[in-house]
C-alpha cells in the first residue's frame, strides 16, 4: 500500500517548518540538500510550490527559466520527484550514470499521453547523485 500522500490543506503553504514537521528531520534534511544545490548557481533552477485542485495537494513545480525540470510532492517518510521525457529521449536516458532500478522503473513506466513518466521516491543521501544526474539531463533537453 503506497503511503499518504501529504500537505493536503490548500490554507497552509508548505514552508520550511511545515516541510520538516511532515517529512521528518531526516528526511527533510535530503529535501533540503537537494533544494540546496538545484537553487544553486551551477542549476538556476527555482521551486514553485502552488496548491492544485485536481489532486487535492501542495506541489513543487521545479523550473529552469520557464522549463518545468521535475514535480516534487510530499510523501510520509519520503518526497517524490517526477520528470516526464518523450520517447526520443529513451536511448539517451538508457545511458545516463544512474541506478538500474530507475531505469528500470522507467522502462516500466505507462506513458501519459506522449510523455514517460519517471518517478523517483527520495529519503536518502544517497540517492541524490542519481537525482541530480537526471535533473542535469532534463535541463540539457531543448
Amino acid at each position: 500500500m503506497e503511503a499518504q500522500m501529504l500537505l493536503r490543506d490548500a490554507e497552509i503553504f508548505p514552508s520550511e517548518e511545515i516541510l520538516k514537521d511532515a517529512l521528518g528531520k531526516t528526511v527533510y534534511s535530503v529535501l533540503e540538500s537537494f533544494i540546496t544545490s538545484v537553487t544553486n548557481e551551477e542549476y538556476g533552477l527555482t521551486i514553485e510550490w502552488r496548491y492544485y485542485n485536481d489532486g487535492k495537494a501542495w506541489l513543487g513545480k521545479i523550473v529552469y527559466k520557464k522549463k518545468t525540470v521535475l514535480w516534487l510532492s510530499v510523501w510520509e517518510g519520503f518526497f517524490k520527484t517526477s520528470f516526464y521525457f518523450t520517447e526520443k529521449h529513451l536511448e539517451a536516458i538508457a545511458e545516463l550514470n544512474i541506478s538500474d532500478m530507475i531505469k528500470e522503473g522507467f522502462c516500466k513506466a505507462k506513458p501519459v499521453g506522449k510523455l514517460i513518466p519517471m518517478v523517483i521516491d527520495i529519503n536518502k543521501d544517497e540517492q541524490l547523485d542519481d537525482l541530480l544526474t537526471i535533473v542535469r539531463f532534463k535541463k540539457s533537453l531543448k
